[in-house]
């Protein structure tokens, strides 16, 4: 696809990725740049301060007592257009030398409430198998720690990625779960159901946190035909997020009172097991928000701090 506009945040997609695009408008809205990322945005690059206040050592981020984050790369196989951190990969400290996975393993010891470590970036499966295995097994050896996630949307943008001997790495120390993003039915391949059947298979459970994208799923039937096709591909839908507070996406975002009648005639069409939980991540908060907890969006202006 030709594009005459050139964004700050680089287009990038794999070779799977573009033909997926080729035949699915849904998904290529969110894999091709518009001008709409230019338009001035009342959100910044950073709404969840993990530059300052939520980095804790290097390439690692604390914002719940529970979990932590690691930034184990700085590239994905597709730039996404509503990535959250779109503003900040260029910039990102990104845990690469065995020194500074160790101290990030350091920083979890001392710190006993983590129970629950989330590898993320990026995208941890653009690192190798061995790497990857390395940032599992650092900290899957600590008894305290009780989930490994791998957080990557390989599965729906580069499906051959997960091998069987990823898989079979992945499942060692019985602690790992994969957490995705589908955002569209069209993305579930028999490529991406393969992937998934790949995990699932070795003993890992795989859960989609899907966005709420404007002209993407924003209906209920798109939503309802995406939650029963990820349980179909034993997938659970876990989360429907509202979209981040960050500059260049707000033409994705979905108005809160629209987002309310759309979960709730998904609960009126499908049974609990393919109904995720639609929520907000709202700067500062202690916990994801039920959109029905929320009356006004103005909340995500607030600063990380109040």
């Amino acid at each position: 696809m030709k594009n005459k506009f050139i964004p700050s945040f680089p287009e990038k997609l794999s070779a799977y990725a573009r033909r997926l695009a080729s035949v699915s408008p849904r998904f290529a809205r969110q894999a091709y740049a518009t001008a709409a990322e230019a338009k001035p945005s009342v959100y910044g690059a950073d709404p969840f301060g993990e530059r300052t206040h939520a980095s804790r050592c290097y390439g690692l981020k604390q914002r719940f007592p529970d979990r932590v984050l690691i930034m184990t790369s700085d590239a994905c196989f597709m730039n996404c257009r509503h990535c959250t951190r779109r503003g900040l990969l260029g910039e990102a400290e990104v845990v690469r030398t065995p020194e500074q996975l160790a101290a990030c393993v350091e920083y979890v010891r001392q710190h006993p409430r983590v129970r629950d470590v989330l590898l993320s970036g990026g995208d941890i499966l653009t690192r190798t198998d061995a790497e990857v295995a390395d940032f599992v097994a650092a900290f899957a050896a600590l008894p305290q720690v009780e989930v490994v996630r791998v957080c990557t949307r390989a599965l729906c943008t580069n499906p051959s990625r997960v091998t069987p001997r990823l898989a079979k790495l992945l499942a060692r120390t019985k602690k790992v779960w994969v957490n995705t993003q589908f955002n569209c039915a069209d993305e579930l391949t028999p490529e991406a159901r393969q992937a998934a059947a790949r995990l699932v298979e070795a003993g890992i459970p795989v859960s989609c946190q899907t966005v709420l994208l404007r002209g993407v799923n924003d209906s209920v039937r798109e939503l309802t035909r995406l939650f029963t096709a990820l349980t179909a591909a034993r997938i659970r839908p876990y989360y429907v997020f509202q979209c981040d507070p960050v500059a260049g996406i707000d033409h994705f975002r979905v108005p809160l009172e629209k987002a309310k009648k759309l979960e709730q005639g998904c609960a009126a069409r499908v049974g609990g097991l393919s109904l995720p939980r639609f929520v907000m991540d709202i700067p500062g908060a202690r916990r994801k928000i039920p959109i029905g907890e929320v009356e006004n969006e103005d909340i995500c202006m607030r600063t990380p701090q109040s």
